[in-house]
């Protein structure tokens, strides 16, 4: 079975829509050469993540529908180039906007819709609408099916939403990301993808954006293989600071054989044991500062 390569886009916004889609679109085309078989933005692409520093109601006013022209023209890329797209966007959505990705298959259909669902209420994001649930698709590829489902960012620091996207099967997990990427935030992509034998493959974007650094990622999640004694190092790719398109490929047919074998992700879980998780918020002894406006 040929590998699945992923290429993560680590690409800095220009000034408005126009440009990003542009740009987004020539470098779809530019990961194809490469022989990717799925392209990955970083967070809200259509805007560049540009809520920071700035009034809410101008930036809410960029947000887009999610069948608008910039959305549909990466479908008609996908199509064209025959490769998935995770595309990501500040959607339109009732009265307060959503963080949105949507994945393209080869064919050009939409596979998934998935808004953050933490959203960083402690900060700006409080002004946007949170997703309702995870989501996992079977994503037609050069390479056959595989299972992909999404995570965006700060979502990565909640070890529920990567074990739901496992119970419902996923065996990759596309993360678009707007952060500093540092040691410990690289300890949360890879204690998911340890803890539930899935590949995480995050999108950053480049050092030349504020408050953020590169460091995109892949951890396929193989901790043990047979021609090791010892335990292995599951990441895959990381990537330095700079702007460019940044790949690997995931061997499918090794990861499917891993989690069959091994001990983590279902095998030996306790589910009844866990109604703490969700019968509970305890509330923090602190209240930080409400940034709508």
């Amino acid at each position: 079975m040929k590998a699945l390569k992923i290429g993560l886009l680590q690409i800095a916004p220009c000034e408005n829509l126009e440009e990003n889609l542009k740009k987004g679109l020539e470098y779809c085309k530019k990961a194809k050469e490469m022989g990717c078989d799925i392209a990955l933005f970083p967070e809200m692409w259509s805007n560049g993540y540009r809520i920071y520093d700035r009034p809410v109601d101008e930036w809410k006013a960029e947000a887009i529908l999610a069948d608008s022209d910039f959305v549909k023209a990466f479908g008609e890329e996908a199509k064209e180039l025959q490769m998935a797209i995770g595309i990501t966007l500040l959607e339109k959505y009732q009265d307060m906007p959503r963080n949105t990705l949507i994945l393209f298959d080869r064919f050009g259909e939409k596979k998934i819709t998935y808004a953050k669902v933490h959203t960083c209420d402690f900060d700006v994001e409080c002004n946007l609408t949170p997703g309702e649930d995870f989501y996992v698709t079977d994503l037609d590829t050069a390479c056959g099916s595989v299972k992909v489902g999404a995570m965006i960012c700060y979502d990565r620091e909640f070890p529920e939403s990567a074990r739901i996207l496992m119970l419902k099967g996923a065996e990759l997990i596309l993360v678009p990301n707007a952060c500093p990427m540092e040691i410990n935030r690289l300890s949360q992509l890879r204690a998911r993808a340890f803890e539930n034998m899935l590949a995480i493959a995050t999108c950053n974007y480049p050092e030349t954006v504020p408050d953020c650094n590169g460091g995109s990622s892949i951890f396929d999640g193989m901790v043990y293989v047979p021609w090791l004694e010892d335990s292995r190092d599951t990441c895959i790719l990381q990537a330095d600071g700079q702007e460019g398109i940044f790949a690997a490929e995931l061997d499918l047919e090794q990861l499917r054989s891993y989690r069959e074998a091994e001990a983590h992700g279902n095998a030996f879980r306790h589910p009844k044991k866990y109604g703490l998780l969700v019968d509970t918020k305890i509330e923090p002894p602190f209240v930080r500062e409400d940034y709508r406006e």
